[in-house]
């Protein structure tokens, strides 16, 4: 059976990876020459995939121990520290006996919870609650990043995340370790612009001026139309420039929705009987309407408020000013202060975003499912 090319997560090679060539080319060229990189863009945008890209390349490939940490779900520092050293572990047992030995030797803290299986390989075997002292087991980690036999890349994805951890300073804990670490580099990735930005900009904040800024934006329709087109000829299989119009304008040029649609599409498509606008709606309901148990649960934990609010924004579409007396009267809100309270709610919930001042939704079919409602 021939593989569906339009991957929806994960990476499988250069073959199935769309352009991206120049911010490829920055990001490994600012990694290889000793900068931290702050990488930013709305979420589904493709950090994550350019990230595993820039790792696959030759030159850090070869010369680098290379590490990714996803933080999106981390409450607190202690569990900062468990997916660090976690995803650092995982990399290294795959390597040769030193590489983890040495891992292992100066993680003292962590050691009880990792076990070896017949083949003498470790495995990760902690729980968060095993972590007692997360700045401890930092220190230990930090002390392996700088003693580690070959340089090392830490790229920690939704990094504005530590803004939301209980414990204070936890920005200017992260620093001092980073800024006191001569062996390693570190991709510092969000989808949060906002908070990215002030982290980064705000002669205030620790990490000020410390990190190389890249701002990812969709990758051009000339770009995602040949690449779409390729896949779709290979496999014996058509679509026409319309379609893939449709799909881009619809989405924005959000990465992951294109690639989700045209998966849908792909594995729709017969032969030679090419994919038109009429085949992209299709899909895009399928897409919607498969999400239907989740965005219905989704609601039931909204108050009225909020969810009076969701559907206006999804009404509205973007560049709405929330709390003007022309918008919660076109669509009967309470009030001013009950529509901040309840935009601070969704905020917070991570089901609307902002960007300049403006709110939206930022998944798209969610917002496509509340407007069919």
């Amino acid at each position: 059976m021939f593989k569906n090319p339009f991957l929806t997560y994960g990476y499988n090679g250069p073959e199935y990876f769309c352009d991206r060539v120049e911010e490829t080319r920055r990001l490994t060229s600012l990694l290889v020459n000793g900068n931290h990189v702050a990488l930013m863009s709305p979420r589904r945008m493709g950090k994550t995939g350019l990230i595993r890209h820039c790792f696959a390349q030759q030159e850090l490939q070869e010369n680098f121990y290379l590490f990714i940490v996803d933080i999106y779900a981390t409450k607190s520092l202690a569990e900062f520290t468990y997916e660090l050293a976690r995803s650092i572990l995982s990399v290294l047992k795959s390597r040769e006996r030193k590489a983890w030995e040495r891992f292992i030797q100066v993680v003292g803290s962590l050691r009880t919870g990792i076990t070896f299986d017949a083949l003498g390989r470790p495995s990760w075997n902690l729980e968060v609650g095993d972590i007692q002292s997360p700045k401890m087991s930092l220190d230990e980690i930090f002390l392996y990043l700088k003693s580690a036999d070959r340089p090392c890349v830490v790229a920690i994805d939704e990094f504005q995340t530590i803004m939301d951890y209980p414990e204070q300073n936890v920005e200017a804990l992260l620093r001092t370790y980073i800024q006191d670490c001569n062996n390693a580099w570190f991709v510092f990735s969000g989808s949060k612009r906002h908070m990215m930005g002030e982290m980064f900009s705000s002669p205030a904040r620790p990490f000020y001026q410390s990190a190389s800024t890249i701002s990812l934006k969709p990758i051009p329709l000339d770009s995602y139309s040949a690449f779409i087109t390729h896949h779709f000829v290979q496999a014996g299989k058509m679509i026409t420039p319309d379609a893939i119009r449709y799909i881009y304008e619809k989405f924005e040029g959000t990465t992951w929705y294109v690639q989700k649609i045209c998966n849908e599409l792909f594995a729709m498509a017969e032969p030679h009987l090419p994919c038109d606008t009429k085949d992209v709606a299709e899909a895009v309901n399928y897409a919607v309407e498969e999400k239907n148990d989740t965005y219905q649960d989704l609601l039931t934990r909204l108050s009225a408020n909020q969810k009076a609010l969701l559907f206006a924004l999804a009404r509205e579409g973007k560049n709405i000013q929330p709390t003007s007396g022309e918008f919660i009267r076109k669509y009967h809100l309470t009030s001013a202060s009950a529509v901040q309270r309840s935009m601070s709610a969704l905020l917070e919930k991570d089901i609307v975003t902002s960007s300049n001042g403006q709110y939206f939704i930022y998944d798209y079919f969610l917002y496509y499912w509340l407007n069919n409602r």
